[in-house]
């Protein structure tokens, strides 16, 4: 995280990311990084109120009152100024950092880096400008909720978001996830659920070189229909474009093919369901290491939750299309923030550990005791690694057990139908 933190005091920083040559020229108030800090702080209450304890905390810590209180008007102002994805920016450098000088503790499988795209909604607020930008869900009797559609390419091991999407609900969940492979490299492999199949994405994957696996429906095309109705248990087949596909645009036409692998994988409630791989090599990758392989991509749900009930990001500071952005990249690199700060403390909870279950840190509380606290980390006159030592110890506090094995039901249109989420006894808000 030291990086970061160069980073945020790094000129060149206000340069790229100012949206005028004009912007942060003088000296003010409040500054391009002081700015960056306070948007950073989990803004999910009244600005008014957020400022006055961002003021309070600052002065609590460098010991006077020289840090100037600014008011809501002239955050507005600052924010106006500095393009979203800075933050989409400074939470690269914080990863790249992680997976260049971390080789002991990168997670992996058989070699691969496990990568999920998965797709969801987030509702924004009521106001003509997003609605015209974002969309509407439709509803039959009213106008229905604003709200956009949201993507993701996960590290479902390492639990980092490497790349996010906030896009209109016209932009299709596929669109969002070739745009995701640019962020990807050599040795990834990324499971899509049944909403992805396609040629193009399959042809996509072949041509930058990156492994797959995507659930499909049984009744995806004449291929996968012949293997269900068959039996079988695996199978390499050649995938052709559908034949209404159109074709003028792309770079392959009707006789291209790709070779895949179909995987069949039994249910414990006597159901099958079908699989769609680059990986082909029968031996290396036996059909008995696809089902729990698959069941791997459930990290980008958890993701998901978290994101939504824990860190709240559905609570946006401002109305307009550039505070969403700010606030949803934000968002973003909190996440990724937290994930790096209790991946270590995760794995040394349970050295000669002899207890029944391992342990870990309660997230849900992380995010509460990370608010403020974000803020002295990332601040240029603290010291770092005594900020980090402190909030270790605090967490090491608060731990929950891992139970194995436990399974939860999927609601898909808890968020389409803005159902309030259940939220148990052990989890009521911290932000």
């Amino acid at each position: 995280m030291h990086i970061v933190r160069e980073e945020m005091l790094n000129p060149e920083l206000v340069f790229k990311f100012r949206l005028s040559e004009k912007y942060f020229t003088r000296s003010r108030k409040q500054t391009f990084s002081s700015t960056l800090l306070f948007m950073m702080n989990f803004l999910r209450k009244s600005l008014s109120f957020e400022i006055e304890n961002f003021v309070k905390h600052i002065r609590s810590f460098i010991g006077n009152n020289s840090f100037l209180n600014f008011t809501k008007s002239a955050f507005v102002q600052c924010r106006n100024k500095i393009h979203p994805e800075v933050f989409k920016h400074l939470s690269n450098k914080l990863i790249s950092e992680f997976y260049t000088d971390n080789d002991a503790s990168i997670k992996l499988w058989k070699g691969f880096r496990l990568l999920a795209v998965d797709g969801s909604r987030m509702s924004l607020p009521n106001t003509k400008e997003l609605a015209k930008e974002y969309g509407r869900t439709k509803n039959q009797n009213k106008p229905g909720n604003v709200q956009a559609r949201v993507s993701v390419l996960y590290d479902v091991l390492n639990k980092y978001v490497i790349d996010g999407i906030l896009s209109p609900l016209a932009i299709g969940e596929k669109d969002s996830a070739i745009k995701h492979l640019s962020f990807t490299q050599k040795n990834d492999l990324i499971i899509y659920d049944r909403g992805y199949p396609s040629f193009e994405i399959v042809y996509e994957h072949y041509e930058r070189n990156l492994d797959f696996l995507i659930r499909v429906k049984k009744d995806f095309n004449n291929i996968v229909k012949k293997f269900y109705r068959e039996n079988h248990k695996s199978k390499i087949v050649k995938l052709y474009t559908g034949k209404n596909t159109k074709l003028s645009d792309k770079p392959y036409n009707k006789d291209t093919y790709v070779e895949i692998r179909l995987v069949r994988v039994e249910l414990p409630n006597g159901e099958s369901e079908i699989l769609m791989s680059s990986l082909r090599h029968t031996k290396k990758y036996p059909h008995s290491i696809f089902k729990e392989l698959y069941a791997l991509r459930w990290g980008v749900e958890t993701f998901y939750d978290e994101f939504k009930n824990k860190l709240k990001a559905e609570h946006f500071s401002g109305y307009s299309k550039q505070c969403i952005l700010q606030d949803f990249y934000a968002a973003l690199f909190v996440s990724n923030v937290q994930t790096l700060i209790i991946s270590d403390i995760n794995e040394k909870l349970n050295e000669n550990s002899s207890t029944k279950y391992e342990y870990k840190v309660n997230n849900n509380l992380s995010y509460g005791f990370l608010k403020d606290r974000i803020v002295t980390l990332f601040f240029s006159g603290t010291d770092m690694d005594l900020v980090m030592s402190e909030l270790t110890e605090l967490l090491k506090k608060h731990i929950v057990p891992i139970r194995p094995n436990r399974k939860f039901k999927v609601n898909k249109d808890k968020y389409r139908n803005k159902q309030k989420p259940k939220v148990p006894k052990n989890m009521k808000d911290t932000i």
